[in-house]
């Protein structure tokens, strides 16, 4: 799987804790092998958000994603759950 970044998702990543920016690395490793990983609890979206899939950095942080083809994902947002879906 090809991940792409969007320039909010690289400006939003660039501001997490460190800590939070490593486990980033290795959740997106766990993306490109396969996006439905049970580590990534990954959950497609609903209402506003319809067609595209969060999956989980902790429990307090969330990626938003959506698919451009079969084998390439776009990184949208990464913040706080209590953020992201706002």
């Amino acid at each position: 799987m090809r991940v792409v970044f969007t320039r909010v998702f690289l400006k939003s990543a660039k501001d997490l804790p460190d800590k939070i920016q490593n486990k980033l690395d290795t959740q997106t490793a766990l993306l490109e092998q396969n996006i439905f990983h049970p580590l990534l609890h990954t959950k497609q979206l609903s209402a506003d958000l319809s067609g595209f899939y969060s999956f989980r950095i902790t429990r307090d942080y969330r990626v938003i994603f959506q698919l451009l083809s079969p084998d390439t994902v776009q990184l949208i947002r990464v913040a706080n759950r209590k953020d992201i879906y706002r």
